[in-house]
């Protein structure tokens, strides 16, 4: 009786204790949990309600047996000198059968060599260690069927192939995406190999009329020089091509090229600065001088310790 009360407390207090468990954790089910709505839960509730009980009524089926069988002894003491099954499975699959220390089967385990008067006994190994030795060849041998024999499962191998395959899919997916993503805001200026071959393409079938193929301007202002007409970064090169210069003639080619075909053709255009043209065109607009940022880390006089000299 005080073995079926103390588990009925101690199911009581984890009962109590999981709200506050629920409040404090962070796991991902409790985030499920809160998004359930009120039919969820109610199925959830009644779920939880019927395991309870399940469980409550396996407690109370092991507590009548328990009992059950200690009134049985009670009544037949001949019973009660007899070993319980657990008794039983320990000494079959857990212990062993282990000599009666001191007695003469145990002298018989005893080995010639002894250590500080500590002597070692010769016994089996115990019956979980040899049982899990007899399961660990056996996993070994369907491991090598099921894997090297029959072919059906994949190798390490296979599976690291697999995975590179999984991995490029996403990579060119991620690639998709930020090269649909770019603006005037986020173009870089690409200077790949791939990126210079493509947007020269693009710059020889559709700005080459205006500029002239090596970029010393026709109709359209001089792009190898130093000086232009709407700043000659790539931020700026970019949102000429993307938005056009209407009154000028410069039509918007956001509609027939893509976000990243626009960031390689205007990183094209900036590799023609300083080359020099067949026939170049005056230069028109400002001079343009990249602006190049001071590092934030710099010392300045002070902490160098720089003294005015008399």
């Amino acid at each position: 009786m005080k073995k079926f009360k103390s588990i009925m407390m101690m199911m009581a207090g984890m009962l109590m204790c999981m709200p506050a468990m629920a409040q404090s954790s962070e796991l991902q089910w409790v985030e499920d949990l809160r998004k359930m709505d009120s039919s969820q839960l109610t199925l959830l509730i009644i779920v939880g309600v019927v395991l309870l009980v399940i469980l409550i009524l396996l407690v109370l089926m092991v507590y009548m047996m328990s009992f059950m069988a200690e009134v049985f002894k009670r009544q037949n003491p001949a019973l009660a000198n007899q070993p319980s099954w657990w008794d039983e499975f320990k000494l079959k699959y857990i212990t062993g059968r282990l000599k009666p220390a001191g007695s003469k089967e145990e002298r018989d385990l005893e080995l010639d060599h002894s250590y500080d008067g500590i002597v070692e006994l010769d016994n089996h190994m115990p019956p979980w260690l040899a049982n899990v030795f007899y399961i660990t060849i056996a996993f070994g041998v369907l491991y090598f069927t099921y894997f090297s024999v029959l072919g059906l499962g994949k190798t390490q191998v296979e599976e690291y192939e697999e995975e590179l395959r999984i991995a490029s899919i996403q990579i060119e997916a991620y690639k998709a995406q930020a090269a649909s993503s770019i603006d005037e805001n986020s173009v870089v200026f690409d200077a790949t190999r791939e990126a210079l071959t493509t947007g020269k393409k693009i710059y020889d079938a559709n700005c080459a009329a205006c500029h002239a193929m090596d970029g010393g301007g026709g109709v359209g202002p001089n792009l190898t020089d130093e000086y232009w007409i709407h700043g000659g970064s790539i931020q700026d090169i970019f949102t000429v091509v993307k938005y056009g210069v209407v009154e000028k003639g410069m039509i918007p080619w956001q509609d027939q090229l893509s976000p990243e075909e626009m960031q390689q053709v205007s990183s094209y255009i900036m590799t023609l600065t300083n080359t020099t043209p067949a026939n170049p065109k005056e230069p028109q607009g400002e001079k343009y001088q990249p602006t190049i940022e001071e590092p934030i880390d710099v010392l300045g006089e002070e902490e160098l310790g720089v003294e005015e000299a008399e």
